[in-house]
């Protein structure tokens, strides 16, 4: 088994356990330097853990660059190269580091983080339940259910079935932890259901009800003293406006809704920004060069070499998030 391959076959066992990592891969090597193109390396906020992309020279580098992407999610490309220990500075796109190893040699890599998709998890034991349950995971949403005394037969594609909406475990809250929320009850056990909903930690919550029934149901859990800020964030009605009657229809409107927020929030802050692990947060990208700092100093490139680099990097960016799911 060559190396990409036990990188990749790494990478999809990280995603069937949640754990956020990086795909950091060589796009130029120039010599004397023990890494070459393509070669690849994963690495999560513990280091390194599969792959190789250079040595002891490269890794801190390497590492504390992938630690950042993990933190906003953005890619970068960075340059590691013989100058002064400890040195970074931006050249257009590329954050180049110094490092004073004997050895020389400049690694250009891009490091691009993988994060873990976000769950959803479905409250209620209903048609609409069961047409969520259904549709999501083809739409890439992980599907935990909440459906108290129900049939397991009837939500085939749940992750996990929890037939208790009352006493919701905390490994279950674990892992629906900051996903999506739909409590799909149509008036069976809708209090219960909310107040499920109210005991995990999600980024979004949905109650499909019109608005009415929502906002007696609301009063109602904030006068049996649940929080008040939480309460009132909960979306209803739920769903996005397309005529939908059928549970299908319209499980696909409120995925649409949840989609259209996932997408939202998991734009990348990172188009058009700076790479600069010293920013907080991305800031607008410039080519210009900084003062004291020379063009002619960058390594020189053959067009096919710019080419290549052009190429692979859209490449990564359009499959980011994806390249290992399988």
């Amino acid at each position: 088994m060559n190396q990409s391959h036990q990188v990749i076959q790494t990478a999809q066992q990280l995603g069937r356990e949640g754990i956020a990592y990086a795909l950091v891969t060589v796009l130029k090597a120039l010599p004397p330097a023990s890494a070459k193109p393509g070669d690849k390396a994963l690495v999560t906020q513990a280091g390194i853990i599969e792959g190789w992309i250079g040595g002891g020279c490269a890794q801190p580098a390497v590492i504390k660059t992938a630690r950042r992407a993990l933190v906003d999610g953005c890619s970068r490309i960075i340059r590691i190269s013989p100058a002064e220990e400890g040195v970074e500075r931006e050249l257009d796109d590329v954050l180049e580091f110094g490092m004073t190893c004997h050895s020389g040699g400049t690694l250009e890599l891009f490091v691009d983080p993988v994060l873990p998709q976000p769950t959803l998890t479905v409250i209620g034991d209903t048609p609409l339940s069961r047409a969520l349950s259904v549709l999501a995971p083809r739409l890439g949403l992980p599907t935990l259910v909440i459906a108290h005394d129900a049939d397991a037969l009837q939500f085939p594609d749940a992750q996990e079935l929890l037939r208790d909406d009352q006493d919701i475990p905390e490994a279950f809250k674990a892992v629906a932890h900051q996903g999506f929320v739909i409590v799909a009850t149509q008036g069976k056990r809708d209090m219960q259901g909310l107040r499920a909903s109210l005991a995990i930690q999600a980024r979004h919550r949905f109650f499909v009800a019109s608005e009415r029934k929502a906002q007696v149901l609301k009063a109602a859990l904030i006068q049996a003293g649940e929080d008040a800020s939480l309460v009132d964030a909960i979306i209803a009605p739920a769903g996005q406006p397309i005529g939908a009657q059928t549970p299908q229809e319209i499980a696909l409107s409120v995925l649409a809704a949840v989609v259209s927020l996932k997408s939202s929030a998991g734009a990348s802050p990172c188009e058009g920004q700076s790479t600069h692990l010293s920013d907080t947060a991305c800031q607008p990208k410039t080519s210009k060069v900084p003062e004291g700092v020379s063009c002619k100093s960058r390594p020189s490139e053959s067009p096919e070499e710019k080419t290549f680099k052009k190429n692979f990097v859209e490449k990564q960016v359009l499959n980011q998030k994806s390249c290992c799911d399988a």
